[in-house]
């Protein structure tokens, strides 16, 4: 079945009209001794596109049911998360100093129940394609031209078996409403033969890989057509230990 894809309407920046050149001070604001720095900045660039150009989804009503799901599986760097919905305007500006503290909603792992815009808690690597796989399946159930699903992993995170599992079956399914994003920072251990993206050919998805500092690279990737086919950007930025 192939999924239409709806024009994109952007969603209203936050009072405040922050932009990308915003974010790394945004970023600034949250200290502390479990920041995994390299982790959230390598995700940077790639979460501001999709937020700002991809997707479906409004600060003022952030649980529409018609709403695209984004899902941080890279959820234990978040710090890049925090400042891109800060910016888009989910929650103020003035919760990002608290990053980390007992009484803050910002978590080193984000909490669905506590931060407006989080779709899943999350930071168990593995956890987050499954995931988002079961949402996307129960979507298209429901409405089969309705919202998408985007899900963030981290090149180490195809280390997980679970995974594969779930990049099989979302081939196998044709499942056009799943879009992955894989943030390739040369960390994983084991990396497919032939690159991260031909894993996901080899099931049966359509992939791409380009630069994950490059905006206008990864809008195209994030919206080149793909009908019957769940579709994988992987970004490829510094080396994490460069």
């Amino acid at each position: 079945m192939t999924t239409a894809t709806p024009p994109h309407t952007p969603a209203p920046r936050s009072p405040e009209n922050l932009g990308f050149e915003a974010l790394p001070a945004l970023m600034s604001l949250m200290t502390g001794d479990e920041k995994h720095d390299a982790a959230a900045t390598s995700t940077l660039d790639a979460l501001w596109v999709l937020y700002d150009r991809v997707l479906r989804v409004r600060p003022d009503r952030p649980g529409d049911p018609g709403r695209d799901r984004f899902l941080l599986s890279k959820g234990h760097g978040p710090m890049a998360y925090y400042a891109v919905l800060a910016a888009r305007g989910f929650f103020p500006a003035d919760w990002l100093p608290g990053f980390g503290s007992y009484e803050s909603p910002l978590g080193h792992h984000p909490d669905r129940t506590l931060v407006p815009g989080v779709e899943i808690g999350s930071g168990s690597l593995g956890h987050g394609l499954p995931l988002a796989v079961g949402t996307a399946l129960g979507l298209r159930a429901r409405r089969p031209a309705g919202p998408r699903v985007w899900v963030l992993v981290g090149d180490a995170e195809l280390d997980e078996g679970s995974n594969h599992e779930a990049i099989d079956f979302a081939g196998a399914a044709g499942l056009d409403g799943l879009h992955t994003l894989v943030i390739d920072n040369s960390s994983a251990s084991h990396p497919p033969p032939g690159g991260i993206a031909s894993r996901f050919t080899a099931a049966g998805w359509s992939a791409l890989t380009v630069d994950g500092r490059d905006h206008e690279a990864l809008y195209a990737a994030y919206t080149r057509p793909h009908p019957g086919r769940p579709h994988a950007v992987v970004a490829r930025v510094e080396p994490k230990h460069a």
